[in-house]
C-alpha cells in the first residue's frame, strides 16, 4: 500500500493536494504525518524524503516526491487522475502546472492556516492580479468543461491542486466573482476537504513561522483551533 508522508493539516497546503486527490479517487494509503518543529524538520524529513520537504510518495522501494510527480505517478496506476478528454486533461495539466509554479504573492501574503480568519493588512496590486488570475481560470474551466469541477463532472488533479486556495479564501475572506467563489464552497463540501479541516482544527501544535506569517500580514479576526 502507498505511504504518504505529509506535515501538520493546518499550516501544509503542499501536503493536501495529493492526500485530498488520493481520498477523492479512493485510493488507498496509509498517512504518515509528520510535524513541523520550532528547531527545524529538515533532517526528520530526510529519513523519507530526499529534499527533506513534504509531501513526499512511498510505494514499495519507489520514492516519490513533489506534488505534481506523485500526481503524475499515481496516474500510471489510476487513469481517473487526470481528465480522459484529451483536450480537458491538455487544460487541466496546464492550470495544474500554473498553480504548482506560480502566485507566489498568493502563497507569500495568504500563507495556509486553515483554523484562524483573518483581515489583510493591506492588498498589493500582485496579489490582486493573482486572485484576478485565479477567478479567470476558475471561471474559464467552469465554462469551458460544463463543471461542477474545473475539468467536468469528475474531481481530477487539477481540483486537488486548488484545494488549498479554497482555504486560503476561507481564512482570508478574499473576494471572488459569484461562479468561482462557489467553486471554491464547493471544494471544501467535500467530504474529503471537511474531514482535512477537522483534523487541522484538532491540531493542538503551533508552528511559530507559520503563526508569524500570519500575524505580520492581517488582523486575527478569530481562532476556531483547539487550545494550544
Amino acid at each position: 500500500m502507498y505511504q504518504l508522508y505529509i506535515a501538520n493539516k493546518n499550516y501544509s497546503s503542499w501536503s493536501l493536494r495529493p492526500w485530498v486527490l488520493m481520498r477523492v479517487l479512493n485510493i488507498s494509503f496509509e498517512e504518515r504525518l509528520v510535524k513541523f518543529e520550532a528547531t527545524g524538520n529538515y533532517e526528520r524529513f530526510r529519513k523519507f524524503s530526499p529534499t527533506g520537504k513534504v509531501p513526499c510518495l512511498v510505494d514499495g522501494s519507489t520514492t516519490v516526491w513533489d506534488s505534481l510527480a506523485i500526481a503524475e505517478y499515481l496516474a500510471e496506476q489510476h487513469p481517473n487522475v487526470w481528465p480522459r478528454d484529451r483536450a480537458a486533461r491538455a487544460w487541466a495539466r496546464s492550470a495544474t502546472a500554473e498553480m504548482h509554479s506560480g502566485f507566489a504573492t498568493l502563497r507569500e501574503r495568504c500563507t495556509m492556516n486553515c483554523g484562524i480568519r483573518v483581515r489583510l493588512h493591506e492588498m498589493p496590486d500582485a496579489l490582486e492580479q493573482d486572485i484576478a488570475r485565479i477567478g479567470e481560470l476558475w471561471n474559464d474551466g467552469l465554462t469551458r468543461f460544463g463543471g461542477p469541477f474545473l475539468a467536468g463532472k469528475e474531481f481530477t488533479a487539477v481540483d486537488a491542486f486548488f484545494a488549498p486556495v479554497a482555504f486560503r479564501i476561507q481564512t482570508y475572506g478574499l473576494e471572488l466573482d459569484e461562479q468561482a467563489s462557489a467553486y471554491a464552497a464547493r471544494l471544501r463540501d467535500l467530504p474529503a476537504m471537511q474531514e482535512w479541516y477537522r483534523d487541522a482544527l484538532a491540531e493542538t501544535y503551533r508552528d511559530e513561522p507559520h503563526e508569524e506569517d500570519a500575524r505580520r500580514l492581517g488582523t486575527w479576526l478569530e481562532d476556531f483551533r483547539a487550545k494550544a
